[in-house]
């Protein structure tokens, strides 16, 4: 068994953010498949280990961590890795990781999950959400200009959190090249030593008979 245990599933950007920073670490870890779509999450057994009823889920010397922004900061304690390099950062990397969470992976992610997972979902709905999507997309925008990564001069734990949803362009319906910072900091991202997409990273692509994500 590897060291870390990383509960999760391909079509997860929440769980992507772990399994991204894992990756990119070099960390000795595995997934698990987390069935999500067939309700696996909703179950006793798995309420058993998460209350919360979600991914991801680490596992990691005998404990479990849910919500991904404590475990990308337990990561980044433990594997010595990404993390801040003063106070300051600290509270950079925090405020950065709280806008991704309320704001930022909160409405794409919800965006992506509705247009592809929902078919039911009115324009009415998809316009609403996409609106509040955009205005994040904005702010992330507007603050990568002039600058390479989120907080300092390397990347760390606030990119991987705010990358979790970006390298689903198609599924989101948008075109980062009218984002151009969004899309030259992805490309960054994409082209660190051990990136690879969450299709490939984590289990369970492609969805038989979704007609989502049919091709990597």
């Amino acid at each position: 068994m590897a060291e870390y245990v990383l509960h999760c599933f391909a079509q997860s950007g929440n769980a992507y953010k772990p399994a991204l920073m894992l990756a990119l670490s070099g960390a000795d870890w595995e997934p698990r498949f987390v069935d999500f779509f067939k309700g696996e999450t909703k179950t006793p057994e798995y309420r058993a280990v998460n209350v919360m009823g979600e991914v991801p889920l680490l596992e990691h010397r005998g404990r479990t961590y849910s919500q991904s922004g404590v475990i990308l900061d337990y990561l980044a304690e433990t594997l010595g890795k990404f993390g801040p390099q003063d106070s300051e950062e600290r509270r950079e990397i925090l405020r950065w990781t709280l806008f991704d969470n309320h704001k930022f992976s909160s409405y794409t992610a919800t965006l992506r999950y509705l247009r592809n997972f929902v078919p039911s979902t009115g324009p009415a709905v998809l316009a609403a959400f996409r609106t509040r999507a955009e205005n994040a997309w904005k702010v992330l925008d507007a603050h990568l200009a002039g600058r390479e990564w989120i907080v300092g001069r390397r990347p760390t734990i606030a990119d991987f959190s705010l990358a979790g949803y970006v390298f689903w362009p198609e599924e989101i319906g948008v075109d980062w090249k009218d984002y151009p910072n969004i899309r030259d900091w992805s490309s960054r991202i994409a082209a660190l030593p051990g990136w690879q997409h969450p299709y490939q990273l984590m289990p369970g692509h492609p969805l038989p008979g979704w007609g989502i994500g049919e091709k990597s």
